[in-house]
C-alpha cells in the first residue's frame, strides 16, 4: 500500500530545490535515465581516496544506470530530500570525496509511471468535465440574442479552446507513458562519465586501453567494490558527506549486483551499520537505513539485524521530532521492508509497532499516513500483533474521523478480517465499520468534506460482501441509520446520502438529467421519444435474459436498502426540503429506483413497491394543505417515470451518434423515412418550414434552425418534386451545400464541439438524402463539394502531386475542427452504388488506396476506416482488406475492430437467413486474422468471433471455417470453448480430441484456477462504475474498441458449454464428474479453516452452477439433491465470501426453470419475463434469515496468548532493587494516567536535574523500554521519557559494551576512552 506522495516531501536548501526542478519534468518523470535511475545523495570527487583513486572531479553515477533496477524492498513514493546545509570544506585526512550539494536521499526514480498516468487521467477528466460544462453553456447562449452575449460568448469560447489544448496535450502526455521505453546504448562520453574510476573499481588494463577500441566496458569486481566501501566506512571522525557519498556507492552496487546481499559477512557489514546508525547526524543515519534495508534478502537476514539491536534505533528514531523527518523516514521504510520478505511481519517487533501506532495517533505529524498504511499491512498479515501492540485503535479512529484520504485502502483491511472466522474474532461484532456512520447521524460532525470521504469508505464496504454482511447486522441497523440521517433538515447529509445511493445502485443518470435539475420541464424534451431507437453499445443477441453479477448483486442490495425504509426516507425529503434542487434530485431517484425495482425485483417485491401508498394516502387527505405537495411529487414522479420510459435505449439504429459514423446514420434514416409523416407534407407547410429555417433569410449559419434543416432532409426532401423545387426554386439547397464546401471555410472551420455535432449529421443526412432520387444524384454528381473534398484527399496522397502548406485534413484540424465530418459524409456515399460510382469518378477510391499504404498518417487511416459503409461489396471492402494485412500493428488491430459489427449481420435484418449471408465475409476476415503475427490482433479478433457466437447460426458458420487455433494457446480456448454449444461444434472438437483432454484438464485443476479469473473479474466490475461516453467524434480515439475485460458477465466455463448440447451431457453423465462435484460441496462445503479445501469447494461450486445454468442440465441438479447444501452454505457459511459465491451460484441455477423451480421449495425467487423466463436474480424471500450472521466472540488484547519470556520481562521491568530506579519505573507507568502525567512528568525532571546516574544505565533503560513497549503512551510521552536517558546509553547498549559503577559515573574523557577502544575493536575485525 502507497501512501500519498505529498506526506512524504521534506525541506531542502533553495539551491537543492532548483537542482531538482532542473532535473524533473513538470509531472515528476526525470529528463534522462541517468537522473531518473539515480538514487539517492551524489557527492563530488575530490582529493585522494584511502587506496589509489582517480583525479578526476566527475560526479560519481552507479554503472548500468541505463538499466531498470528493481525497487527496493519497503520503498515508496517520495520527494524527500537531504536537510544538510550546503557541503563544508573537506579536512585535510584521507578523504574519497565530498559533497557540493545534497539533492535526495531516497531511491525514487520520480513518480512510478502508473501514478503518472493516473494523475494525468485525473487530470484529463477534469478537462474533459471543464469543455463539457463550457459547451453547454455555449449550447445555452445560443438560445439567447448574440448581441447580448458576445463577450460572454468570447469568455466562454477561450476557455473552451484552452481545454482543447489542454486535453491534446494530456493525451499526448499519457501515449508517451504508455509507449514501451526502448533501451538505446549510451554513447561512449556517456560511458566515460558514468564509469570514471573513482577508487572503488580497478584500473582499465593497459592492453585493453592500447588497442584503441571506441566503446570499452570497464570490468568491476563486486566483492572488491564491496571491500572497499566497507574499509572506507571504517574510518570516523570524518564528515557527514563522506558516510552519506559511500552508502549511497554501496546502495549502487547491490542495484546493479542483486545477489551480492546474499554474501555479506554481517559480522563486518552489522558494525558498519551499527555505527552510522549511530551518528549524530540525521542524514548518516538516514543513509545508514537506507544502506541496511537494501541489504535484507530472506527472513535470516532480518533475524541478523534485529540481533544487532536496531530495535531500539528504530524506536528513538521514530519518536523524534519533525527536524529529523529524514532519518524517521528512512526509519520507517526499513520498517516496511520486514512486510517486503516472507513471513517478516513476525520479525516486527512490538515496541516498534506501539511507536508506529504512536506516530498514526498524532495527527499533525507528517508521516501519519504512511504509519496508517503501514499499520493497515501488518494488521493484513497478522492481526494479532497489531492488536497486541495498541494499533488498532489510530485505525479506528482515522476510519471514522474521515481525515484521511485513502479511506479505501483502510476500509478494505478491515473486511479482510472480518472475512474469515479466525481472523474476525479480532475486531467487534459489527462495530468496526460502524464509526463509518458518525458524520451522518451527528450533525455536529457533518462536515462536507468528511462526509464525501466516509460516503466512498462506505460504498466500498456495501460492494463487498464482508461489508454487506457485517453492516446488515442487528436487522441492518447501519444501514437503517444511514437512511434515517435523510430526516435531518441537514442539505449537506441528505445530498451526500443520495449521491451515495446513486453510487450503491450504480444509476447512470439520463442526459435529461442536468437539465432537469435545473428547473426545466420535462416536457421540453420532445426528442426523447425517438431515442428509444438508439442502439446500445454491446447487443446481447442470444440470450438478452443473462444478466450480469452485478445487476444481482445490486438486487441484493436493493432489497437491504427497501427494507431498510429507503422510499419513505426519500419521500419525507420531497415533502419538507426547500432546496428545489434536491427535491428534483430524489424525484428523479424514486423514479430510477422504481424502474430498477421493477427490472431486477421479484414482483412480489416490486408489486407493491411501485403504489407508493403512504404518498397516495398523503396527496388524498383533501382536508390537509400537505396534499398539495404530495400530488405535486405524484406528478414529478410519474413524468419521470414516463421519460425514463421513453429514454430507454432499444436495440433500432438512429441518426443521434456521429461515432459511426456513417453506417448508423444510414440506418436510422432507412428506418425513419418509412414512417415519417413530414414526407407528404403539403406545398404550403413544406414553404412555411423552409423559411422557419432560416437559410432563405440568411447566409449566416449560426442563425439557421438546424433542427427544422434536419427535419425538412429527413422528410419533404426525400421526395424527387419537392428537392427539384428546393434546388430550382430557392437557395435552401445552394446554400447548405455552400456551407458544406471545404474551400468556403464554414463548416471546415467549425470547432469539434459536442454541440457542433449536429452539423455532421445534417451533412450525413444530406448526402442520403440526394441518393434517393433522380434528381439529388445528378445534383450532387455537378456539385463542387464532392470535387473538393476530392482535392483535399489528394492533398494527404504522395501520388496526386498536388501539396498545401496547411491540408485541410491535417491531424490538427482533423482533431479541431469537424473537418473529420466529411469523412461521414464520404462513408454515406459509400454505402449506395450510386454513391461509390461518384467516389470512383473523382479518383477517391484510388487516393484511398495510396492513402492506406502511408505509415505516417494513422490517424486518416483510422477515420477512413471507421466511416465507410461495408455492406455492398466493393472497394470498401476491398480497402479493408488490405488494412487488415498490410497496415502496421496498430491499424491491424483498429480494422479488426471495425469489423465487430458486420460480423453479427444487419441489426433491422428480419430474416435470419440473410443476415449471416451479409455478415459472411466479415466472419472469413475474422477468421484469416486469427493467423497474424501479432498476439495483440488475434485476440482482438477472437474476441469478436466470441461475440459472433452469441447466434447458434454465426456460430455454425464460423465452425464451418473450421479456424486453428493451437498456435494461439489460452487465448485461443474461449472460443474453442464456444464451439462445444453447437453438435456441429461438438463433433469438430471431438475430432480434434480437444473435449476429452480439456475435461481432464479442468477436473484435475482448471477448475480451481477458475475461481482466481471470476473472482477477479467481479472484483473489478464492483469496484468500477461504468463511465459516460461523451458522443464526440475524435481521431485519437479508437472508436470501435470495447473493453470487454471488464464484463461482469460469466467467463466461459468449459462444463456450461458441454451441457448446452444432449453430446455434451452424455461425455459428463458418463465421466461421473457432477456427481464428484455434488460430493465434495456436499462433504468439505461447511468448513472454514482449511484454504486449499476452500478453494477446491468454491471451484465446486461455480461447475455445479454452470451445468445447472442450462436446461440440458438442470436434471443433475435433483438427481444429486446438491441445492440444498448450497443454499445451506449461502444463509450459514462463517465464511462471508463463501456465501457470496454461494448466493451467485444459485443465481445461476435459477436461470433454468427446473432450477428455479428447485430453488422456490428452498424460499428463493427471481424476477421473470412476461413469458415467465427467468432473468437469474434470484433473492431470498426473508432476508432476515439470510443475513442473520450470528455475533462472534471478540479477543480481547488480555486475551491474546503471550510467551512466557514476554510475560516474565513484563514484570520484571516493574520494579527494580535500586529505590531511585524504582520510582523513575513508577513515574513512567504514571504517564499513561493523564489524571496522573503532569505530576510524574515535574517528577522525573526533578530526578534528572539531580544528575543521578540511573538515566545512564542500561538496564533502566531496557526496563523502560519494555514499558513502553507494553502500554500506550502518545508520541510526545515516549520522546519525554527518551530524552530524559544520555545518547551514551543506547550506545552501549547497541554495542553490548560491559560498563560497570565506574563508567557510568565517568566524564566525558572517559567517555572518550570507550570510544577510541570501539575503534580499535573495529579495526581488528576489519
Amino acid at each position: 500500500m502507497v501512501g500519498p506522495s505529498s506526506i512524504l516531501s521534506s525541506s531542502a536548501t533553495p539551491t537543492q530545490k532548483s537542482m531538482y526542478s532542473q532535473q524533473t519534468t513538470p509531472y515528476g518523470t526525470n529528463n534522462s535515465k541517468l537522473n531518473s535511475d539515480r538514487d539517492g545523495l551524489q557527492p563530488m570527487a575530490a582529493g585522494n581516496g584511502p587506496r589509489t583513486l582517480s583525479s578526476s572531479t566527475v560526479s560519481f553515477a552507479p554503472r548500468g544506470s541505463s538499466l531498470n533496477p528493481s525497487p527496493a524492498p519497503g520503498s515508496f513514493s517520495s520527494n524527500m530530500r537531504s536537510q544538510l546545509a550546503p557541503s563544508r570544506a573537506a579536512s585535510n585526512q584521507d578523504v574519497s570525496y565530498s559533497m557540493a550539494n545534497l539533492e535526495r536521499l531516497d531511491e525514487d526514480d520520480g513518480i512510478i509511471p502508473e501514478q503518472a498516468i493516473s494523475a494525468l487521467k485525473d487530470s484529463l477528466n477534469r478537462e474533459m468535465k471543464i469543455k463539457e460544462g463550457s459547451e453547454n453553456m455555449l449550447e445555452a447562449l445560443n438560445t439567447k440574442k448574440a448581441k447580448q452575449t458576445k463577450e460572454q460568448r468570447q469568455r466562454v469560447e477561450a476557455e473552451l479552446n484552452s481545454s482543447n489544448q489542454k486535453i491534446k496535450e494530456l493525451r499526448n502526455q499519457i501515449s508517451e507513458l504508455q509507449r514501451p521505453k526502448i533501451p538505446t546504448t549510451p554513447t561512449k562520453s556517456r560511458m566515460d562519465t558514468l564509469f570514471q574510476s573513482n577508487g572503488l573499481r580497478s584500473p582499465p588494463s593497459g592492453a585493453r586501453s592500447a588497442g584503441g577500441s571506441e566503446f570499452e566496458e570497464p570490468t568491476e569486481s563486486p566483492t572488491y567494490a564491496l571491500a572497499e566501501i566497507l574499509q572506507a566506512l571504517e574510518l570516523e571522525g570524518l564528515t557527514p558527506d563522506y558516510y552519506v557519498g559511500h552508502a549511497n556507492s554501496l546502495v549502487e552496487l547491490f542495484k546493479r549486483h542483486p545477489t551480492l546481499k546474499y554474501d555479506l559477512v554481517w559480522s563486518v557489514f552489522g558494525l558498519r551499520m551499527q555505527v552510522m546508525l549511530l551518528s549524530e547526524s540525521r542524514e548518516v543515519v538516514a543513509a545508514g537505513y537506507r544502506m541496511t534495508r537494501y541489504a535484507i534478502s530472506d527472513i535470516a537476514s532480518l533475524q541478523k539485524i534485529r540481533g544487532l539491536n536496531t530495535d531500539y534505533i528504530v524506536v528513538l528514531s521514530l519518536i523524534k521530532k519533525s527536524n529529523a523527518d529524514v532519518e524517521r523516514e528512512q526509519a520507517l521504510k526499513f520498517v516496511r521492508a520486514f512486510l517486503d520478505v516472507k513471513g517478516g511481519v513476525h520479525e516486527v517487533s512490538r515496541a516498534v509497532v506501539r511507536t508506529i501506532a504512536a506516530v498514526a495517533e498524532h495527527g499533525e505529524d507528517r508521516l501519519r499516513a504512511i504509519c496508517l498504511e503501514t499499520l493497515a499491512e501488518i494488521m493484513v498479515r497478522d492481526p494479532a500483533l497489531l492488536t497486541l501492540s495498541g494499533g488498532l485503535r489510530p485505525l479506528s479512529d482515522a476510519l471514522g474521523e474521515g481525515t484521511y484520504e485513502a479511506s479505501e485502502s483502510l476500509t478494505a483491511a478491515f473486511l479482510f478480517l472480518l472475512d474469515a472466522p479466525q481472523r474476525r474474532k479480532y475486531l467487534r461484532s459489527g462495530y468496526e465499520l460502524e464509526v463509518l456512520f458518525t458524520p451522518f447521524t451527528d450533525s455536529l460532525f457533518a462536515q462536507e468534506k468528511i462526509l464525501k470521504q466516509n460516503s466512498r469508505s462506505i460504498a466500498y464496504a456495501l460492494k463487498s460482501w464482508p461489508g454487506l454482511m457485517s453492516l446488515s447486522m442487528y436487522n441492518f441497523r447501519a444501514v437503517r441509520s444511514l437512511i434515517s440521517s435523510l430526516m435531518l433538515p441537514n442539505p449537506t447529509i441528505r445530498e451526500t446520502v443520495i449521491d451515495l445511493l446513486y453510487s450503491l445502485l450504480r444509476i447512470k443518470s439520463p442526459f435529461w438529467a442536468t437539465s432537469f435539475l435545473a428547473g426545466r420541464r420535462l416536457t421540453t424534451y420532445g426528442r426523447v421519444a425517438t431515442l428509444k431507437a438508439t442502439a446500445p453499445k454491446a447487443l446481447q443477441e442470444d440470450d438478452s435474459a443473462e444478466k450480469s453479477f452485478v445487476d444481482h448483486y445490486t438486487a441484493l442490495l436493493l432489497a437491504v436498502l427497501i427494507s431498510s425504509d429507503m422510499l419513505p426516507g426519500l419521500l419525507q425529503i420531497t415533502r419538507d426540503t426547500d432546496n428545489p434542487m434536491l427535491k428534483r434530485k430524489t424525484t428523479l431517484l424514486i423514479g430510477e429506483v422504481l424502474k430498477l425495482a421493477s427490472r431486477l425485483l421479484p414482483s412480489t417485491w416490486s408489486s407493491d413497491l411501485q403504489l407508493l401508498p403512504e404518498l397516495f394516502a398523503a396527496a388524498s387527505r383533501f382536508g390537509d394543505d400537505e396534499r398539495f405537495d404530495a400530488t405535486g411529487t405524484v406528478y414529478q414522479i410519474s413524468s419521470v417515470s414516463r421519460t425514463l420510459y421513453r429514454s430507454t435505449p432499444t436495440g433500432n439504429g438512429a441518426l443521434v451518434n456521429t461515432n459511426n459514423h456513417s453506417n448508423d446514420n444510414l440506418t436510422g434514416l432507412e428506418g425513419q423515412s418509412k414512417i415519417n409523416p413530414n414526407v407528404t407534407l403539403d406545398e404550403t407547410t413544406f414553404r412555411q418550414l423552409l423559411v422557419e429555417s432560416g437559410v432563405l433569410s440568411s447566409t449566416n449559419s449560426i442563425k439557421w434552425k438546424w433542427d427544422i434543416i434536419l427535419k425538412i432532409i429527413e422528410g419533404p426532401l426525400l421526395n424527387g418534386k419537392r428537392l427539384d423545387e428546393a434546388i430550382k426554386a430557392s437557395k435552401f439547397i445552394k446554400r447548405i451545400m455552400s456551407f458544406y464546401r471545404p474551400f468556403k471555410y464554414k463548416f471546415a472551420e467549425v470547432r469539434n464541439t459536442r454541440i457542433n455535432q449536429k452539423y455532421i449529421k445534417v451533412g450525413c443526412a444530406l448526402m442520403h438524402t440526394l441518393l434517393q432520387t433522380n434528381e439529388g444524384v445528378k445534383y450532387l454528381a455537378d456539385n463542387k463539394l464532392l470535387r473538393q473534398i476530392a482535392e483535399c484527399l489528394a492533398q494527404c496522397d504522395p501520388t496526386s502531386g498536388l501539396t498545401a502548406q496547411s491540408p485541410m485534413f491535417s491531424k490538427e484540424r482533423l482533431t479541431e475542427t469537424l473537418c473529420c465530418g466529411y469523412f461521414a459524409m464520404v462513408g454515406t456515399l459509400s454505402g449506395d452504388t450510386k454513391g461509390l460510382q461518384m467516389l470512383d469518378r473523382w479518383r477517391m477510391i484510388n487516393m484511398m488506396y495510396h492513402i492506406i499504404d502511408l505509415k505516417q498518417r494513422p490517424d486518416l487511416i483510422k477515420l477512413l476506416l471507421s466511416n465507410f459503409d461495408y455492406s455492398l461489396q466493393g472497394h470498401p471492402r476491398v480497402l479493408l482488406s488490405k488494412a487488415l494485412t498490410a497496415g502496421s500493428k496498430d491499424i491491424r488491430i483498429h480494422a479488426t475492430n471495425v469489423l465487430r459489427k458486420y460480423s453479427r449481420g444487419s441489426r433491422l435484418s428480419s430474416s435470419t437467413s440473410q443476415s449471416i449471408g451479409d455478415s459472411k465475409w466479415a466472419i472469413q476476415l475474422l477468421v484469416t486474422q486469427l493467423y497474424d503475427p501479432e498476439v495483440e490482433v488475434c485476440a482482438t479478433a477472437i474476441k469478436i468471433l466470441e461475440e459472433a457466437c452469441n447466434r447458434k447460426n454465426y456460430l455454425e458458420y464460423i465452425v464451418q471455417c473450421r479456424p486453428a487455433l493451437d498456435h494461439l494457446g489460452e487465448i485461443g480456448a474461449p472460443l474453442l470453448l464456444r464451439f462445444l454449444s453447437t453438435s456441429i461444434g461438438y463433433h469438430y472438437l471431438d475430432g480434434l480430441d480437444y473435449i476429452s483432454n480439456e475435461m481432464d484438464d479442468w477436473f484435475l485443476g482448471r477448475n480451481d484456477s477458475y475461481v482466481g479469473v471470476i473472482e477477479a473479474s467481479l472484483a473489478r466490475a464492483f469496484v468500477e462504475m461504468p463511465e459516460e461516453s461523451s458522443n464526440r467524434m475524435s481521431v485519437d480515439e479508437d472508436n470501435f474498441e470495447m473493453d470487454l475485460d471488464n464484463d461482469a458477465h460469466v467467463p466461459p466455463h468449459f462444463y456450461r458449454e458441454l451441457t448446452r448440447t444432449k453430446e455434451g451431457c452424455k461425455l459428463l453423465r458418463d465421466k461421473g464428474h457432477f456427481e464428484e462435484f455434488a460430493s465434495t460441496i456436499r462433504d468439505y462445503g461447511m468448513l472454514s479453516d482449511d484454504a486449499e479445501l476452500i478453494l477446491k469447494v468454491k471451484g465446486c461450486l461455480w461447475a455445479v452452477g454452470n451445468v445447472g445454468c442450462m436446461e440440458l442440465g438442470a436434471p443433475f441438479l435433483e438427481e444429486c439433491d446438491v441445492v440444498e447444501n448450497i443454499v445451506k452454505i449461502a444463509e450459514t457459511h462463517e465464511i462471508m465470501s463463501l456465501r457470496g459465491t454461494a448466493f451467485f451460484v444459485l443465481g445461476l441455477i435459477s436461470r433454468s426453470v427446473h432450477g428455479l423451480e428447485i430453488l422456490s421449495e428452498f424460499g428463493w425467487d427471481s424476477n421473470t419475463t412476461t413469458m415467465g423466463a427467468s432473468l437469474g436474480l434470484c433473492i431470498p424471500q426473508k432476508l432476515n434469515k439470510f443475513f442473520s450472521y450470528e455475533t462472534w466472540q471478540h479477543e480481547r488484547v488480555l486475551d491474546i496468548f503471550m510467551t512466557e519470556d514476554q510475560q516474565t520481562a513484563m514484570a520484571f521491568a516493574k520494579t527494580d532493587e535500586d529505590f531511585v530506579s524504582n520510582r523513575i519505573l513508577e513515574l513512567v507507568i504514571d504517564l499513561g494516567n493523564t489524571v496522573l502525567q503532569k505530576r510524574a512528568m515535574t517528577e522525573l525532571m526533578h530526578i534528572k536535574t539531580k544528575n543521578v546516574p540511573n538515566f545512564r544505565q542500561p538496564a533502566l533503560f531496557k526496563k523502560v523500554m519494555t514499558l513502553l513497549e507494553s502500554h500506550h503512551f502518545r508520541l510526545t510521552v515516549r520522546r519525554f521519557v527518551i530524552e530524559l536517558f544520555e545518547r551514551s546509553v543506547l550506545r552501549r547498549i547497541v554495542f553490548e559494551e560491559e560498563s560497570d559503577e565506574e563508567d557510568m559515573a565517568s566524564d566525558n574523557d572517559s567517555g572518550s576512552e570507550g570510544k577510541t577502544e570501539r575503534q580499535r575493536s573495529i579495526s581488528d575485525i576489519t
